[in-house]
């Protein structure tokens, strides 16, 4: 068997007081334009979720681009992976990448089993390893029509969320941990870079509730999105981890 080492790159999200000039970004490929299209649910989709006069991820992560490159949305506050496929139907031609959040809500819709009371540790774990399966089919599929699209492309992991209660957020970090195995192996067999928003989303005043991003959630996002495809090597096809 051939082991590959996967490079992880740590890129610290622009803290605040800190200005675009202060980064330095090498465009992928030496590009000077580009065009950013975010696919997925309302990690990116978070305008419903921000405060009056507070930008999106979207806005954010314009602001972080350089001149000539544009960033766009296709991501819809509810979906769940299944619904990337359509999202990947109105993406415009001249778009250079592409990056996905998702897979939040399919966890949602699955939480029920967390709070089952069940009679075993083996039978609760051949539940939740039932759901991991299910969305490894979903996942495997929405990375098939991405990559079909034949643009750069990258993913996220889902973030933990900032429930109040502690018992709550124990399981339902414990459950994601199986969603996140599942995008963790895909993209790395896929060559995918990938953003462990686990990673970035980890203070209390980056949520505006317990599962959207705020404002200041958005602008870590935002700072390392735009990181990522300014200074990954797309064309080498090898996983790198971003921050």
């Amino acid at each position: 068997m051939e082991l590959r080492a996967v490079p992880v790159v740590q890129t610290n999200p622009r803290p605040a007081g800190i200005e675009e000039a202060d980064l330095v970004m090498t465009p992928d490929n030496g590009r000077t334009s580009g065009h950013v299209v975010l696919l997925g649910d309302s990690i990116f989709d978070n305008g419903a979720y921000v405060r009056a006069g507070e930008p999106d991820v979207v806005a954010q992560l314009r602001a972080d681009l350089p001149a000539g490159w544009r960033a766009s949305l296709a991501a819809i506050d509810g979906a769940v992976t299944a619904d990337v496929a359509r999202q990947l139907s109105s993406v415009p031609s001249d778009a250079s990448h592409l990056v996905v959040s998702v897979g939040g809500n399919d966890a949602l819709r699955a939480s029920g089993v967390i709070e089952e009371r069940l009679g075993s540790m083996a039978e609760a774990l051949a539940r939740l390893d039932g759901i991991r399966e299910a969305f490894a089919r979903a996942y495997e599929a929405m990375l098939a029509a991405l990559l079909a699209a034949g643009k750069p492309a990258a993913v996220c992991t889902v973030y933990d969320p900032s429930y109040p209660d502690p018992r709550r957020q124990r399981l339902a970090v414990t459950a994601l941990a199986a969603i996140n195995d599942v995008i963790l192996r895909l993209a790395i067999g896929r060559g995918l870079p990938v953003i462990d928003l686990r990673l970035v989303s980890n203070e209390p005043a980056d949520y505006a509730n317990p599962i959207e991003p705020s404002a200041r959630g958005g602008e870590k996002i935002a700072a390392s999105i735009a990181s990522l495809v300014l200074n990954h090597d797309f064309a080498a096809g090898r996983t790198a981890v971003f921050r």
